[in-house]
């Protein structure tokens, strides 16, 4: 099953596929909310995305304090995954996830990318960790959205 991966931000998202057999996740691109002229342009591009890549489910970051607690960004993209899953008729997913931006800037780094290009792909690589720890998952511990 192919799997779109969403890192929901205020001003950017990243977004992350896998293959069609949903064991390797990859960079697939970066929505900058500024680019759009409301957020009901971003929602129909980011579905439009989803669509693209031939997803058949798709997987929403969902960030938490280190105590498990929920916190105004979590209630906001449980918002926008409601108003996503209207118009992306698609099984949907949560991934908790801690520090996936952090983790995923270490990461390019480690690559060797440069300060400007890490900032261009940053939230595509911390989509491509949220969908890479939700692929090592057994599917009975999958959170439906």
């Amino acid at each position: 099953m192919k799997f779109v991966a969403v890192d929901y931000g205020l001003a950017r998202t990243g977004l992350a596929a896998s293959d069609p057999e949903g064991r390797l996740a990859f960079p697939l691109a970066t929505l900058r909310l500024e680019d759009f002229t409301d957020r009901k342009a971003f929602l129909a591009a980011l579905a439009e995305r989803i669509a693209e890549a031939g997803a058949e489910a798709v997987v929403v970051g969902l960030p938490l304090t280190l105590d498990g607690e929920e916190t105004m960004t979590t209630r906001q993209i449980r918002n926008v995954t409601e108003r996503l899953k209207r118009r992306v008729p698609l099984p949907f997913f949560f991934m908790i996830e801690a520090l996936s931006s952090e983790e995923a800037w270490a990461d390019l780094r480690e690559a060797g990318l440069k300060m400007r290009k890490r900032k261009a792909v940053l939230d595509q690589q911390a989509a491509v960790r949220i969908l890479s720890s939700f692929l090592s998952l057994a599917p009975q511990d999958r959170r439906p959205a």
